[in-house]
């Protein structure tokens, strides 16, 4: 894609390189006083210290906006600092929040644990899919609505568009959590939702060696603020070497996304056809409940899928530690394949309030071939029960 390869770049101004530079400078001189008073990084190409904003990370963002079809992203140093620089953009202290209750988790617990008892907001958590339900919980304090689509472990899917027109109606802003589909498989922004954010650490890095995130958005003075104060002001700004392993990664994005996806339906398929596996959730089966609604709003899945096992959960261990090929490690959207039981240790309480087993195995198909992943997988497969 020539977004993925152009955008944001200028190679006559860095000596024709193919590649940008990596702008490793904590500030920017000038000729005179007047000129660094009269700098505004908001516009293009003014830059005066390393903390407001960078010529790597600049090219990096206009890239991310164009593919989102944003007016302007920004990018953090992790995507937690994303998520949470979106929040306190848009509430206020005594704000109340609508929130999906499988959103990523540490997402809920910056809500519970800081914005409910800190700063007095108040939160309702719902599914997200009955919009009857979202409507009565909106309240004249309500500022945002929290968004995850396809969401973690099950990958429940929202009608984007449905919730921005009743989030517009009522006055309330809307984000969502977009590094699932990447910009390539759904643009939230489309559909009139008002934030995305992506954690750059997964697809959009897509080689494990980065942390970073991003928020992008149409509203130019949201954007403004989140720029000029939450990131300047708190400081989460992204370093420049990540910035631009970002603009790497994205020259592959398109290639990648496409072989995860092939990789990952066919060991769907694979999966939901044994009869050791009770169910697998993963948004390109005809199975998912919301397929119709998928093949609406995205025009792809990705490599992350979950499954529970026709066995107890301790059988689940058992399962992703005779799994060769698939590491074990808690993120995902890189080259590689991974294989967690992520609410194994959850207390019982937790599991109720998000209505899934305590087995449920979260994998991710990375690029190692996928005869190769379904040879492990049917080895793996073969110790349950045994």
């Amino acid at each position: 894609m020539l977004i993925l390869e152009r955008a944001g770049e200028d190679e006559k101004s860095y000596l024709n390189a193919v590649t940008p530079p990596i702008f490793m400078n904590s500030l920017h001189v000038f000729d005179t006083f007047e000129e660094y008073h009269d700098v505004d990084v908001f516009e293009k190409n003014q830059f005066y210290y390393g903390r407001a904003s960078n010529p790597t990370t600049s090219i990096a963002e206009e890239k991310i906006a164009e593919l989102e079809h944003g007016s302007r992203a920004v990018m953090f140093s992790s995507g937690m600092a994303a998520a949470s620089a979106a929040i306190l953009a848009v509430c206020e202290a005594g704000s109340h929040i609508i929130c999906m209750k499988d959103v990523y988790q540490p997402v809920k617990r910056f809500l519970n644990f800081y914005c409910i008892p800190k700063l007095h907001m108040k939160v309702t958590y719902l599914k997200g899919t009955d919009l009857n339900e979202m409507e009565a919980a909106i309240r004249k304090d309500t500022a945002l609505i929290i968004l995850e689509s396809p969401a973690t472990f099950i990958y429940t899917v929202v009608d984007l568009r449905a919730i921005a027109e009743l989030a517009g109606r009522h006055r309330v802003k809307t984000y969502i959590d977009n590094t699932y589909c990447t910009p390539l498989f759904q643009k939230p922004l489309d559909y009139g939702i008002d934030i995305v954010m992506h954690t750059l650490t997964k697809y959009l890095g897509g080689h494990s060696d980065l942390m970073g995130g991003v928020l992008v958005s149409k509203d130019e003075e949201l954007m403004r603020r989140i720029m000029n104060q939450i990131r300047e002001w708190l400081g989460g700004v992204i370093g420049p070497m990540e910035s631009w392993l970002v603009i790497r990664g994205m020259r592959t994005l398109d290639l990648r996304m496409r072989r995860h996806q092939e990789t990952a339906q066919a060991v769907a398929e694979y999966l939901e056809g044994h009869p050791k596996v009770k169910r697998v959730y993963y948004p390109g089966l005809k199975s998912h409940p919301q397929f119709e609604l998928i093949q609406k709003q995205q025009s792809g899945s990705s490599g992350l899928m979950s499954l529970e096992l026709n066995a107890p959960a301790d059988d689940s261990l058992r399962f992703v530690d005779a799994l060769k090929l698939f590491r074990k490690g808690c993120s995902w959207g890189g080259f590689e394949s991974l294989a967690m039981v992520p609410l194994y240790y959850l207390e019982q309480e937790e599991l109720d309030f998000l209505n899934i087993e305590r087995g449920l195995i979260r994998m991710h198909c990375g690029l190692e071939g996928t005869e190769n992943l379904l040879e492990d997988l049917q080895q793996a497969l073969e110790v349950i029960g045994n």
